[in-house]
């Protein structure tokens, strides 16, 4: 018999979809625009198709590879009776993070020309059109995960005791795809994007996104594959992972809350969603009015509500115990501490603030104090976010320790990191928005609209900008929660798998401390690896657009570049660049963990985690920090654009790219695909 609370997760869950039916039937029904923008926006489409097709076409047969390695591994070491389960939950949660993938970008491509269509007359309505869009993928994105997850626990027996530690193969399916679909798509983006700016804005002298440009096409694909469909597998297989972590500590307070405690996430994430539906039916754009500020209203309106629920749904389900107040203020800790987050990324990343000022300020002496202050910034960005996490860790712990039960402490973490999780479909909204206003407003000076269409779109692809890097925050931030959660439901899995207590990690032992070295060098083993990728593939796109550039009629406008040779090297870069860092990650803690066994693989995991949430923060900071310092000076300060210092805030942003939007998010899913991967592997490491 299916419990009544999960009936209540799938009913949101369908209501959640037919809302972004609702909004898709809306959106698809609006102008398209010029014919010329038309064009632009059909190329866009047609390669980013071209590229999510290849890109999942060898993930396919990775995932394929490894669910027979997973189901081979539990026949062969005694655990024949859950083989063929844990490799179907494997497959089942692969194959929905690539369609989270599919339906981001899917919709990302047909917003973004209604956008540019909607700003020739109104901004208030572009913002309407660019927020619906992301709100559709945010709804069936975080619907999904929590339908999949759903699912599968009743499809695999609804054993409370038994089910939870089965289906960690969905989230380690999960977070294998969004790897290689993040790290693959960032590779393209920031490859086109470099090849396009260093060639055209800084060689050549043109304007970004001009149409003679032949990596711009590709530029703005990228935006969907990498932004659009990374973000989406990336916060679909968060979502998955941490409700399936939290049901796992769940099951140690089975004989307290019984059901309630295991159902407890995913039906605090499912009222999330309902918070989330309210706040984005909340935004609504008005003509000269801040974008950011009827996003932010929704966004505060969704935090609210998802309080609101959370008290309900802790009273309801956790109200056993008489101190099931003390977990309500956890959770309320996990909503503040998404709020924090967002507010100390904008202050690192927004021009408005000393860190990014500083860096405008060093460009006027050239791209080398540029360079600088622009690493230095991220470096002091690893402080706060470090002080926050550790805040809410100890003080969601003493929370859930103050209700008096067994297991109590580990559980308040528990909470904490589903309040944070209850606004994902309101953040995956804002991260989609953005690429979608980047690639409206490249339609936009593509078709060579009128000034006061740039304008507007000018405007909105700001706040694009802006909360792009305010998503990123939100990312790292709930992974660095989450992934604390995992680590305790692997050593859940080792005491059961090994009939004894697993709760201390001994770094005084050579095997652990070893382990623990290996797993901070692979950190920083794999950003090396992804921004070398994007230099690598940068350095092709930058030789053909050099070869075109030499044709006088490209330059002189008469004469139309060849976008999708760039395009196909762009591609053949990605995906022959994205196997070798993605390999290691799933190959060490394999290593490390048969070599010395399952507390030596705590000691790399624990520090793995720690090191790749601080290189995380440096590199997403710094590169947001580097990139609207840039658009700062091209507001007019400093000489503005063309001047020597936007010369070097150019080369400061080149270099930036790779950071913010290839290593830096690969990072948010290599740390829960380490602790995803020893959850179902642990019997190997016995």
């Amino acid at each position: 018999m299916i419990d009544f609370v999960l009936l209540i997760v799938i009913a949101i869950c369908i209501i959640a979809l037919g809302l972004a039916a609702i909004l898709t039937r809306n959106l698809l029904s609006q102008d398209e625009g010029t014919p010329k923008m038309r064009e632009v926006a059909d190329a866009i489409r047609v390669g980013a198709e071209a590229f999510i097709k290849r890109q999942y076409s060898t993930i396919a047969v990775l995932a394929i590879v490894s669910a027979v390695v997973i189901f081979a591994i539990y026949y062969l070491t005694g655990q024949q009776a859950i083989a063929l389960a844990t490799a179907a939950a494997f497959i089942v949660g692969a194959t929905c993070s690539a369609v989270a993938g599919v339906v981001a970008m899917w919709i990302a491509v047909r917003t973004n020309i209604r956008t540019a269509a909607a700003a020739q007359t109104s901004d208030g309505k572009a913002l309407d059109f660019s927020f619906r869009g992301g709100a559709i993928s945010g709804l069936i994105i975080t619907s999904m995960s929590l339908l999949g997850v759903s699912l599968t626990y009743i499809a695999l027996g609804a054993d409370p005791t038994h089910t939870p530690f089965v289906i960690i193969g969905f989230a380690f399916g999960a977070s294998f795809v969004a790897l290689f679909a993040q790290l693959g798509g960032g590779i393209y983006t920031k490859a086109a994007d470099v090849g396009a700016d260093i060639v055209g804005k800084i060689e050549a002298g043109i304007p970004e996104d001009d149409v003679r440009n032949p990596a711009t096409i590709a530029d703005l694909v990228g935006d969907n594959v990498g932004d659009c469909a990374g973000r989406g597998a990336d916060l679909f297989e968060s979502t998955a992972a941490e409700n399936i972590g939290a049901m796992i500590l769940g099951v140690a307070l089975f004989p307290i809350f019984g059901v309630n405690g295991i159902l407890f996430p995913i039906v605090m994430c499912s009222l999330g969603l309902l918070a989330s539906m309210i706040g984005i039916l909340s935004v609504k754009g008005v003509d000269g009015a801040d974008p950011m500020d009827a996003m932010n209203r929704g966004y505060y309106i969704t935090a609210l509500i998802s309080a609101f629920f959370l008290a309900g749904g802790v009273y309801f389900l956790l109200g056993a115990t008489p101190g099931w107040m003390y977990f309500v203020l956890a959770g309320f800790i996990g909503i503040a501490l998404s709020v924090a987050f967002l507010r100390v990324t904008l202050y690192y990343t927004d021009h408005h603030y000393r860190p990014v000022q500083d860096i405008a300020d060093a460009s006027e002496t050239g791209a080398g104090t540029n360079l600088i202050m622009g690493f230095s910034v991220g470096l002091e960005t690893t402080a706060v976010p470090a002080v926050l996490i550790g805040i809410s860790l100890l003080a969601s712990y003493w929370c859930g320790t103050m209700t008096g039960i067994p297991q109590g402490g580990l559980y308040g973490t528990a909470v904490a990191t589903i309040g944070m999780l209850m606004v994902c479909a309101y953040v995956l909204t804002m991260d989609t928005f953005g690429p979608i206003a980047d690639n409206a407003g490249g339609i936009v000076e593509m078709s060579q609209a009128p000034d006061e269409v740039r304008h507007r779109m000018d405007k909105l692809d700001a706040a694009g900008n802006t909360t792009k890097a305010l998503t990123k925050g939100y990312a790292i931030g709930s992974a660095s929660l989450a992934v604390f959660l995992l680590f305790n439901a692997y050593m859940a899995d080792i005491s059961k798998l090994t009939g004894k207590a697993f709760d201390v990690v001994n770094l005084a032992n050579v095997n652990v401390f070893v382990g623990a070295l290996i797993g901070a060098m692979l950190v920083f083993l794999f950003a090396s690896l992804a921004i070398r990728a994007v230099s690598k593939t940068a350095q092709y796109v930058i030789e053909e657009v050099r070869i075109q550039f030499k044709d006088p009629g490209i330059m002189a406008g008469t004469k139309k570049p060849d976008y999708a040779r760039v395009i196909d090297i762009t591609t053949q870069g990605a995906l022959k660049n994205m196997i070798l860092p993605g390999a290691l990650v799933i190959l060490f803690p394999i290593v490390i963990g048969v070599t010395m066994k399952y507390e030596a693989l705590a000691g790399f995991l624990m520090v793995a985690t720690i090191t790749g949430i601080l290189m995380a923060l440096i590199l997403n900071n710094s590169g947001g920090a580097w990139d609207n310092a840039k658009k700062y000076i091209e507001t007019g300060v400093h000489g503005g654009k063309k001047s020597e210092a936007h010369k070097a805030a150019v080369i400061g942003d080149t270099v930036g790219d790779p950071f913010k939007d290839t290593a830096g998010p690969s990072l948010h899913v290599l740390i829960k695909l380490l602790a995803t991967l020893t959850l179902v592997l642990a019997p190997l490491f016995i």
